[in-house]
């Protein structure tokens, strides 16, 4: 089965900048996040399909490469392994492909501009890691501060994160000299790369830690402040820099994100800034007015005075009851639809009340509306007569 276009499966065109392949992508991970969809296997595929997608197209250098050779770019058994015709392109292209032609061109010309660095790997940095929090609507509106606890892995204690036991410090390595990288003859060129021996980073360990078998970490459960500011939106990123998985040997940790979704309200619905509430009217307060209370976001009451006559899907905008405003002291709007109840459960004398109403009212003068559309539909019945 012919794999989908990466650009059809985010839903952009082919010219699509960085900033649309990165919100289109946000938006559907969103939608069929295995979280939001627990059991559904279509939503799980399309989930992967996207991260594959973006994780190509985020990349200036993948997409290139995608851009014109397709999928077989990063297809092994099409040629997209090593040896073959599109050079490394598969899964290791971010590294294979750009470090490969830039040691070709400190090779040739020297370390003017080189990327290499003596007894360091910036492979050997910690990963990223996700979190996800479900929060109120209330939350969002007011912002406030909260504990998690995140499983990651810290920085071991007994070695102090280098790895070696004892608190000694680990050793120039004896391969590259603590360069990191190794040279070899290949035909004409010579080619450098990722020392074999000590994984790039010029040193090694003679003597272990025990407790963390020489990585410089281990596996902890960590507990985290987290200030939720007012204003976040479904899908707000949250960065806590530093607070991801520790890195090997000393090298630096990652990064934390939070990704936030807000939880449905059993009263309104949040539009961007703006808020929305349906509440019902009774058919006497819609016909003759009156005054009714209705609930705010911020926990106070408002009071909405009803005319005489509303109808039925009829807004009353309250200014400044919305959301608060990420990053800005404004507030968005509250907006009130009155949704006229017709009264059911009728006693004998209130069935005879409307009776009378009925037979003393004039539905030209009481019921515009449907006066007019019966009106209407009994022109219509007549030009079909003739």
């Amino acid at each position: 089965m012919a794999k989908e276009d990466y650009y059809a499966t985010l839903g952009v065109k082919k010219g699509a900048s960085a900033d649309d392949i990165k919100k289109a992508y946000r938006k559907l991970a969103m939608k069929f996040h295995p979280d939001r969809n627990p059991g559904n296997k279509t939503a799980e595929k399309k989930f992967k399909d996207l991260s594959e997608a973006y994780e190509v197209l985020k990349n200036d250098q993948k997409r290139a490469a995608y851009d014109r050779f397709g999928h077989a770019a990063f297809d092994q058994s099409a040629g997209g392994g090593p040896g073959g015709p599109f050079g490394g392109f598969g899964a290791g292209f971010g590294q294979g492909f750009a470090s490969g032609f830039a040691d070709i061109f400190d090779e040739m010309f020297g370390d003017v501009g080189s990327t290499r660095r003596r007894g360091g790997d910036t492979g050997a940095r910690g990963a990223d890691l996700r979190y996800n929090m479900e929060v109120s609507l209330e939350d969002a509106y007011r912002g406030r501060k909260t504990e998690i606890r995140v499983p990651t892995s810290v920085p071991c204690g007994d070695c102090k994160g280098s790895g070696a036991a004892g608190g000694a410090k680990p050793v120039t390595c004896g391969t590259c000299a603590g360069v990191g990288r190794v040279r070899s003859q290949s035909g004409f060129f010579t080619v450098e790369r990722t020392c074999p021996a000590c994984g790039g980073r010029g040193e090694v360990i003679k003597n272990p830690c025990r407790t963390c078998g020489g990585q410089g970490r281990v596996h902890r459960e960590k507990q985290l402040s987290v200030n939720i500011p007012q204003g976040v939106e479904d899908g707000t990123r949250i960065r806590l820099a530093g607070e991801g998985e520790a890195g090997l040997r000393g090298a630096p940790p990652g990064d934390l994100y939070i990704f936030l979704s807000i939880k449905p309200h059993r009263f309104f619905q949040r539009d961007g800034a703006d808020i929305y509430c349906r509440v019902p009217i009774p058919m006497t307060t819609a016909a003759l007015g009156g005054v009714i209370e209705v609930p705010t976001v911020e926990g106070t009451r408002a009071r909405v005075t009803i005319p005489e006559g509303t109808p039925t899907g009829h807004q009353f905008r309250l200014k400044g009851k919305g959301m608060s405003v990420l990053r800005s002291a404004a507030r968005g709007d509250m907006f009130v639809q009155a949704m006229v109840e017709t009264p059911v459960n009728l006693t004998d004398k209130q069935k005879e009340l409307l009776r009378q109403f009925e037979g003393e009212s004039s539905t030209e003068r009481t019921s515009p509306q449907a006066h007019g559309f019966f009106g209407k539909v009994k022109e219509l019945w007549e030009d079909l007569k003739e």
